[in-house]
């Protein structure tokens, strides 16, 4: 009587281990006696892992420079870095604002390195890009570089603009900064904004600059 006691214990707990098995089975998909979801569930952005903390500059002996602030990419926005900017080799721009521009496009070429690097700091503008003076009938202050802004990447763009927009010896103050390609097209006037600061992957552009015309020889009198 006992075996058979047994016997009957042992095949109503096998009848319920079978009966949980595709439960079980379902339980990993979509769960067992609960509805699937297809919404999505926002868990927000991943916690950022930068300080974007700006280090003290050590002092440069013998550097010949001006203090500037230049524009890093640090989580995704650009976050300004003091920096005491050489003055660059090539003196042979002799206009004084594509000399200031030239020096602080090396200034951001230049990767970040050590503290700035460990901080998160980084810089999109590509080596080789050139400043110089602007062509005849371009407004005051223009600035061409040697790639047309266009054709920039657009954090490197924002970098640009920020940067130079935030120096008196390019920008006169608060305002657009005029910019042009090596070509013949007029240049643009391109602002740095909260937002642009904020999301530079898209600088908005405030259009042309219509070049100035020539001013119209006085018509013959008539006797």
């Amino acid at each position: 009587m006992a075996r058979r006691r047994s016997r009957h214990r042992t095949h109503r707990t096998h009848r319920a281990t079978l009966a949980v098995l595709p439960c079980l089975a379902v339980l990993l998909v979509s769960g067992c006696g609960i509805r699937a979801t297809t919404v999505p569930v926002d868990v927000g952005p991943a916690p950022s892992r930068v300080s974007c903390d700006t280090p003290d500059q050590p002092a440069q002996s013998g550097v010949q420079g001006f203090r500037a602030t230049v524009e890093l990419v640090c989580g995704s926005q650009l976050v300004g870095v003091e920096r005491l900017v050489p003055v660059p080799e090539k003196r042979a721009l002799r206009d004084p604002v594509a000399l200031v521009a030239q020096a602080l496009l090396e200034a951001l070429q230049k990767v970040p390195a050590g503290e700035e690097r460990d901080a998160g700091f980084s810089t999109g503008v590509p080596a080789g890009l050139t400043a110089g003076a602007p062509r005849p009938g371009d407004p005051a202050g223009a600035v061409r570089l040697s790639r047309k802004p266009e054709d920039l990447p657009p954090v490197a763009l924002s970098q640009i603009v920020c940067t130079l927009a935030g120096s008196e010896a390019v920008s006169a103050g608060p305002g657009p900064v005029v910019l042009g390609g090596p070509d013949a097209d007029p240049p643009r006037a391109w602002e740095c904004t909260d937002a642009v600061r904020s999301r530079p992957e898209s600088v908005p552009t405030l259009g042309e600059l219509v070049r100035p015309s020539a001013t119209p020889a006085p018509s013959p009198s008539r006797s």
